[in-house]
């Protein structure tokens, strides 16, 4: 089992930073867009006092789009509240080495308000823990393990945004699946990045090549719910900035072209505080408990008003294409991959796969999403229905949100999202997606140039 800190304690990095090993610690958080981002502090100074009280950042690291772009309409700040500060409280049990940057290290912070350290509720990590501490009063705990896919590319990120990322070229020539030939000549970079993560405290267990050129998959240990959302956020930083030193690329975009896009599976499961696993009930025909089949219905009932936490972006919605491998029906099966939900395994290991959320996922908030749902199936006691057998593409049933404009309607108005997460929350990821919408379709795309500019 993954540990639940990193492989620093504060002890250890003090004797690091004597020994000159360590220079700078990275105090850093996710982002709405699911970025890392933060600041770089001595590490002299981090021992001294940022690990005791903190680092200041500008609010406005919550209420932009992702090109930074002050965003008018948040209740959070504004130019009229003066975008002030807020403060990052390191999680030292985060802490870790970063063995991608020569001398430093990095630590996870929660974010509270600069004057009186009131939590900042709209935060992606926050949002999470809300639903892991509701979970917590019914003596359950919940265990993640999200799987993210990306694309390589031979070219350096630099040459592609002076391209426009047009022209690029994939790390493969064909579809490499499971090939070993085919993703070996990716290998000096994955195996780089799986071993950095390693020293950096994750479990990888290994990688595969996945459908799309130059397309891999690289898989680490379930752990507790915000440990895996936090390895995730520094994994999915440090492989495109070791990507980088290779003179390499990669995206995690959802649908980077018309081929198979980037997913993020999200497998999770609930233990009770002793450790017993509660989804399994071996006298059952199927091996599901009766929590488990609720848990699974929740999630159903909550599919379509919480699509916008698992598909947040605008490319998010190319990817729900039928026969794709990303999922269209608002559905479960037993080791059924053209389902939304998938259930796999069985005693410790019975769980249900999450198909919706792509590569470009904010995990905090797709993994609270889930874990909401589902205790309120279990709160409710709601019934499930029967698996479904052969092709889900083909079924007369709900349908996945196609849009983010869509999703971000069924997510305002959503009477359970509202109830779970708070108006506070709702009303300020709605703003972000519509901001999102807006941009876009004031956007003149390609596709409109080669369609219009001459033929039309």
């Amino acid at each position: 089992m993954t540990p639940a800190s990193g492989n620093l304690t504060p002890d250890e990095l003090r004797h690091a930073v004597a020994a000159g090993e360590i220079d700078t610690v990275i105090v850093a958080f996710t982002d709405m867009q699911g970025r890392l981002v933060g600041k770089r502090v001595s590490a002299r100074l981090f021992l001294e006092d940022t690990m005791h009280h903190g680092a200041e950042c500008c609010n406005y690291l919550l209420a932009v789009d992702v090109e930074l772009n002050t965003v008018d309409g948040y209740a959070l700040t504004s130019w009229e509240s003066g975008y002030g500060d807020m403060a990052m409280i390191p999680d030292l049990g985060t802490l870790r080495r970063t063995p991608w940057l020569p001398g430093t290290a990095l630590v996870i912070a929660d974010l509270v308000t600069a004057a009186e350290h009131s939590p900042i509720n709209v935060s992606p990590r926050a949002i999470l823990r809300a639903q892991v501490d509701r979970l917590a009063a019914h003596d359950l705990v919940p265990y993640v393990g999200t799987e993210l896919e990306f694309i390589v590319f031979e070219d350096d990120y630099r040459s592609a945004w002076k391209n426009g990322y047009r022209g690029l070229t994939p790390a493969s020539d064909y579809n490499v699946d499971y090939s070993l030939q085919g993703s070996t000549r990716m290998e000096p970079l994955l195996r780089d990045i799986r071993n950095s993560m390693d020293a950096a405290g994750m479990y990888c267990e290994g990688v595969k090549g996945e459908c799309n050129f130059g397309q891999q998959e690289i898989a680490f240990r379930y752990a507790p719910a915000i440990d895996t959302c936090d390895n995730h956020s520094i994994y999915k930083s440090g492989s495109k900035e070791i990507a980088a030193a290779h003179g390499q690329s990669l995206t995690f975009m959802a649908k980077f072209n018309e081929r198979e896009g980037n997913s993020c599976h999200v497998h999770t499961s609930l233990r009770s505080t002793a450790g017993d696993p509660v989804f399994s009930d071996p006298s059952a025909p199927d091996g599901m408990s009766p929590m488990f089949r609720s848990y699974i219905a929740g999630q159903l009932a909550a599919m379509r008003e919480f699509a916008l936490l698992f598909a947040p972006n605008i490319n998010s919605y190319k990817r729900f294409v039928d026969g794709s491998f990303a999922p269209t029906a608002v559905a479960w099966g037993h080791d059924n991959r053209s389902c939304a939900l998938r259930v796999v395994g069985k005693g410790h290991a019975m769980r249900v796969e999450n198909r919706v959320p792509g590569g470009d996922v904010n995990q905090y908030l797709a993994v609270a999403g889930m874990l909401a749902a589902g205790l309120t199936g279990i709160e409710q006691g709601l019934e499930l229905g029967d698996p479904l057998t052969g092709n889900a593409y083909e079924a007369e049933i709900d349908r996945v949100p196609t849009t983010l404009r869509d999703a971000a309607d069924l997510f305002e108005r959503s009477e359970l999202a509202r109830t779970t997460f708070g108006d506070e929350v709702v009303d300020h990821y709605v703003h972000a997606a519509r901001t999102e919408v807006a941009a876009f379709d004031a956007a003149v795309t390609d596709w409109e140039r080669v369609r219009g500019f001459e033929r039309l």
